[in-house]
């Protein structure tokens, strides 16, 4: 079993190429982020070129309204719906909606039709040229209707991190961890999409002491777009169908509320009042050169969780961005279970799937300390700060903080491409 790393002594992360130094001395270990000419730049970093995605807009001639757009490589927008009507492409009802709601509903034969479809009309850019659109005065809105919201704790690593912070006298994975995949059901009306701001929440940190988190914090995720509606239960090997496509997830939580209410039936409002995606949703389809073998599990799953074929995860490199500066480079790769085995878990009692769920993958974080993907681990449960260039602590996300959390995924010829980014800055509590 996989050890949490970078726990013992001080240590620092700096962003020199991704290794991690040991500091002599004793003392609180300190996450920090250099500065300096072989180091990050204080903006973000510029984005490879995105890949086939689709997502929704309003603005541009439609007030009150919105359409579906696919983002061309050199930063435009192609209006898909205007270009399956002229062009008659594959199912011009589904695209012309004013989201994906409708192609979610259609099932995996009509979004395989329609990625295929749109692949060859993406990169040639004199016949699309008519249908691009004007970027300004565009605003991304959701790019689906969220039916049912279902956050998984799928990364053993942040679960190890978490019993350790936490049960530091005790195992720190629960006894079923390894035996099925540990979810709870969030509050879809407040999914909101990536640039909507992110008011502190209020609740209760303490017996008789209720107000503002403390304890603000982010958790960088992916998220699985489900579609393709059916009655439950849906076995491991058809779950495939079922899952349209990836976003990126910014899972806000507040951690002194969440540790106070969590005990015995688990998270409620210290999770539920924000969970931030991505504007655009990659179909599955174009991630097939970013799925990677699982190592064995240990025990082996039960059959309802093991799939014909071995179980396999998404090689998505995330990166966690504070107040414009890189803190962490989470690997999805270290997911213990697969959005497959999420569906058929989700399902196995009998509960069916409708177009628009969205499962969250819980926290990415991988083995090495600036590979954590929350504050609560970055800074060990707030005793050791992250500190941003020019000295700045951060054990908690402060009023004004813009969080933005990117990712890549390789690409069939061996480069990579970006999903995108999830964006939000920290308003004060009402």
């Amino acid at each position: 079993m996989r050890e949490a790393a970078g726990l013992c002594g001080r240590q620092r992360v700096c962003a020199r190429g991704g290794r991690v130094g040991a500091a002599r001395g004793s003392g609180s270990r300190c996450v920090r982020v250099r500065s300096g000419a072989v180091t990050i730049a204080p903006q973000l970093p510029s984005s490879p070129p995105p890949g086939l995605a689709l997502g929704a807009v309003a603005g541009a001639g439609r007030p009150g309204g919105s359409r579906i757009v696919c983002p061309l490589p050199d930063g435009g927008l192609l209006d898909v719906g205007s270009l399956a009507t002229a062009q008659r492409g594959p199912h011009p009802e589904l695209l012309t909606a004013p989201n994906l709601d409708r192609l979610l509903d259609a099932g995996a034969p009509a979004w395989r039709e329609v990625v295929e479809w749109l692949r060859g009309w993406r990169d040639d850019h004199e016949r699309a040229a008519a249908h691009r659109l004007p970027v300004d005065g565009l605003v991304p809105v959701l790019p689906f209707t969220v039916a049912d919201y279902v956050d998984f704790y799928a990364c053993e690593q942040h679960a190890r991190n978490a019993g350790l912070i936490f049960r530091p006298d005790a195992e720190p994975l629960t006894p079923n961890w390894r035996h099925l995949p540990v979810g709870y059901h969030g509050r879809a009306g407040t999914v909101r999409v990536s640039g909507s701001p992110v008011v502190r929440p209020s609740g209760q940190r303490g017996a008789d002491d209720f107000g503002p988190t403390r304890r603000l914090d982010l958790e960088a995720e992916l998220g699985f777009v489900l579609g393709g509606p059916v009655p439950g239960p849906v076995s491991v090997d058809d779950a495939a169908d079922h899952v349209f496509g990836v976003v990126l997830l910014n899972d806000w939580s507040a951690r002194d509320v969440q540790g106070f209410e969590t005990r015995p039936l688990g998270p409620h409002l210290g999770k539920s009042f924000a969970t931030s995606i991505s504007a655009w949703v990659t179909p599955m389809a174009e991630l097939a050169a970013a799925r990677v073998p699982f190592p064995p599990h240990d025990p082996a799953p039960l059959p309802y969780l093991s799939p014909r074929e071995p179980a396999r995860g998404l090689d998505i490199g995330l990166e966690v961005h504070l107040d414009g500066h890189r803190v962490s480079s989470p690997p999805a790769a270290d997911l213990y279970w697969s959005p497959e085995q999420m569906v058929a878990h989700l399902t196995s009692n009998g509960a069916g799937l409708r177009a628009g769920d969205l499962l969250g993958s819980g926290t990415v974080s991988g083995p090495r300390r600036e590979q954590f993907g929350s504050l609560l681990e970055l800074s060990w449960n707030g005793r050791d700060p992250v500190m941003l260039p020019g000295g700045t602590p951060r054990s908690w996300l402060s009023d004004g903080d813009e969080v933005v959390v990117t990712a890549t995924a390789p690409a069939a010829d061996g480069s990579r491409f970006s999903l995108g980014e999830v964006r939000g800055r920290i308003r004060p509590a009402v």
